[in-house]
């Protein structure tokens, strides 16, 4: 069962995961300083912030996966520089991922993407190998492309969570709409998929990203999978705590 699947990552059927994937979606130089650009910093804030989710690229995992909070390892990625209309595919196996402890895939899809039917597809092929062996599969469901006008839209992020659940995803990690009435049509939508609001980039302010996060978490969503807005932080550990008052009331 799909929440069985999700078990691991989730503490009264809610969760809070640390997504720490940027480093091959944007370079060392956008989002990282002398501290958050050691995996170790951030992996130790996904233990003591006591996240139930810690989310790596496989070269990561290999090097500084320590057990010691569930992982999520993301399966495919690109960089930032081709330009054109985005597509990112599989550079880690399912098998891999498993062997290095992971308890969830992540897979990004960029719904609207002249290349979505590839995503689609590759997507559909891993999420039966992580049913498979037993592990989630969480779909990270961007829409982007030419067609797409505002990522952010009532409609677009809805389109996004039931495409997740069309797809046959486990989970959902998708943008926040701005507003609990509007975030909570994307939640109706994915009809039972939990859903994960991604943190996006550095808010900017404390009390702004916890605004959205209460948003979220009054919509019905199950929590946030967030990074930025922690490790950029100057005390990550403070606004996970703050976090963790927020999503487990």
């Amino acid at each position: 069962m799909a929440s069985d699947r999700m078990k691991p990552f989730l503490r009264d059927g809610r969760g809070m995961l640390l997504a720490y994937d940027q480093g091959l979606e944007h370079g060392p130089s956008k989002d990282f300083d002398e501290r958050n650009v050691d995996p170790s910093f951030i992996l130790d804030i996904a233990v003591k912030g006591k996240f139930t989710g810690v989310v790596f690229q496989k070269g990561v995992a290999e090097r500084f996966y320590n057990g010691k909070v569930p992982l999520i390892v993301k399966v495919n990625g690109k960089s930032s520089l081709p330009g054109g209309e985005p597509i990112s595919r599989q550079v880690c196996s399912v098998s891999h991922a498993v062997a290095l402890g992971a308890r969830g895939i992540g897979y990004t899809i960029y719904l609207g993407s002249a290349h979505e039917a590839d995503m689609f597809a590759e997507f559909g092929r891993i999420q039966e190998e992580a049913h498979e062996q037993g592990v989630a599969a969480i779909a990270w469901i961007y829409p982007r492309g030419a067609g797409v006008q505002n990522d952010v839209s009532k409609e677009m992020v809805a389109y996004a969570a039931r495409a997740g659940l069309e797809l046959g995803a486990d989970a959902v990690k998708i943008k926040y709409t701005g507003d609990t009435s509007t975030f909570s049509w994307a939640v109706k939508a994915a009809a039972g998929v939990k859903v994960f609001m991604s943190g996006g980039p550095k808010a900017p302010t404390d009390d702004e990203f916890l605004q959205q996060v209460r948003g979220v978490v009054g919509a019905g969503a199950a929590g946030v999978a967030v990074g930025r807005n922690v490790w950029q932080n100057q005390d990550p550990l403070r606004m996970a705590q703050s976090l963790r008052s927020v999503i487990f009331a």
